[in-house]
């Protein structure tokens, strides 16, 4: 068996040591089983130094220049060779038991994919409710935070990866059909929530509710077409960090 971990970073100088340290450590779980893994990160066209961070942790830095979440997870998953892919976002930070949890649902080989449930770094009311209620729709529609994937290579390859016509939400629209093809394989999609995935709580930082509950509700009267749009999407592309 061998997994790769794919982590797309834009303008991450800040923080992507620490959480690449984090991503090593929790790698230890899948070193224990005797499995092979790689650490690739995506530049998305950085202007920070991400990629020499990256590829000071020891990560194969993959570069793509269309500043876009979707495109960044497509190339470093390209550059993967692992029969299972693993996406973690830049800014967060795994634990060794969330991927011990996770190897464990490979192994077994009745999952297709996955993902976990998360908490943030901070203890806002706010955010906190938010991240909770994101938690409970997760595990009731088997949808996993883009923020921590994981799926069998093979079957993210036959659907074709992320949508490069989503800026946002392309981990929704990714699940959407990795249960479709789960359901013809007789496999499942799974949640784990015994060890959440820390991740950063910076957009509740950055960005006021207001603006966030503007692009909700513009994104449910518009049927999704803001999630289209990077100009509508700015929280997500704008580079405040």
């Amino acid at each position: 068996m061998k997994v790769s971990v794919v982590v797309p970073a834009f303008n991450e100088a800040r923080g992507l040591a620490a959480s690449l340290g984090s991503i090593r450590r929790a790698m230890a779980a899948l070193d224990e089983r005797g499995w092979a893994s790689e650490l690739i990160v995506c530049d998305n066209n950085s202007t920070d130094r991400t990629a020499a961070i990256a590829r000071d942790a020891g990560a194969d830095v993959v570069f793509e220049p269309v500043n876009q979440i979707s495109r960044a997870r497509n190339a470093g998953a390209a550059r993967a060779t692992g029969d299972w892919l693993v996406f973690v976002d830049a800014d967060s930070h795994p634990s060794r038991a969330l991927f011990a949890d996770m190897a464990r649902v490979m192994a077994g080989g009745r999952a297709l994919a996955g993902g976990s449930t998360i908490r943030l770094d901070l203890r806002d009311v706010v955010p906190s409710l938010a991240a909770s209620g994101w938690n409970a729709i997760s595990r009731a529609l088997r949808w996993a935070a883009g923020s921590f994937i994981f799926c069998e290579a093979a079957a993210f390859r036959e659907l074709g990866g992320f949508s490069l016509e989503l800026y946002v939400a392309e981990e929704i629209d990714l699940f959407r059909r990795i249960k479709r093809l789960a359901r013809r394989q007789g496999r499942g999609v799974v949640i784990l929530r015994d060890h959440p995935l820390l991740t950063s709580g910076r957009k509740a930082r950055l960005y006021t509710p207001r603006e966030a509950l503007l692009f909700t509700l513009k994104t449910i009267l518009q049927r999704g077409r803001t999630l289209k749009s990077v100009a509508e999407c700015y929280q997500w592309y704008d580079g405040r960090r």
